[in-house]
């Protein structure tokens, strides 16, 4: 079966209409996206997201419930011994990293911020382990403060694929999704993009017969 034609936009306001039009078919196809990480507090929210670098959500998910109750608090991450807490994550792999950055940053948010998670982006930067993408999802999953969009690998395929973006890195890629998106609506198209990229737009053979955007997108690799 041959694929259908697709037309690039060509000017601004095509542009424009194509990306209205790509919000609200995400919006009906995740209506109430938000992270699959479990979690109660922002604290815990940060460890797993800490964790769920290079692993997966399901296994981040299956480690902290053991985690979280030997170590109750931030002050008892803080006080942890790395190799043993190593131990503890080390299902999610790279976890004597990982270790090291939870603990640093359990200390620091001890420290300096009282025992509770910031809630700027300029405060969480300075805690070990914690990047824009990290920090936006704590931030706007947490507290609902969108102070930017999360960018995950998820997030940069999808984002590439649509033609939102040419850039490669993180960063660049947040800044360009930024202009194009309203500033109320970056918390929700985070987790969209994420959820769209892990379940239908995925690295390999991509769901494109299911995929709600398929009449918008015009990849070179859509199958």
């Amino acid at each position: 079966m041959s694929r259908r034609v697709v037309k690039k936009p060509r000017t601004a306001e095509e542009r424009s209409a194509r990306m209205k039009k790509i919000l609200t078919l995400l919006d009906r196809a995740y209506p109430k996206a938000t992270t699959e990480l479990a979690w109660r507090t922002p604290w815990e929210l940060l460890v797993a997201t800490i964790l769920s670098a290079q692993c997966t959500d399901k296994r981040v998910n299956e480690v902290t419930p053991g985690l979280f109750a030997k170590y109750p608090t931030v002050h008892d991450f803080a006080a942890a011994n790395q190799a043993e807490l190593a131990r503890d994550i080390r299902p999610t792999g790279f976890f004597n990293n990982k270790a090291r950055a939870i603990i640093g940053a359990a200390k620091k948010i001890v420290s300096d911020f009282g025992g509770e998670v910031p809630r700027t982006m300029e405060e969480m930067l300075t805690i070990p382990g914690c990047a824009r993408k990290t920090a936006n999802v704590v931030l706007g999953t947490a507290y609902g403060i969108p102070t930017g969009i999360a960018v995950d690998t998820h997030v940069q395929r999808v984002a590439r694929r649509l033609d939102l973006t040419k850039q490669t890195k993180p960063e660049k890629i947040e800044q360009d999704l930024m202009k194009l998106v309203p500033r109320k609506r970056w918390i929700s198209f985070s987790h969209q993009m994420i959820l769209h990229g892990r379940y239908v737009c995925t690295a390999r053979r991509p769901r494109c017969g299911e995929c709600p955007l398929e009449g918008l997108c015009y990849a070179s690799d859509r199958t």
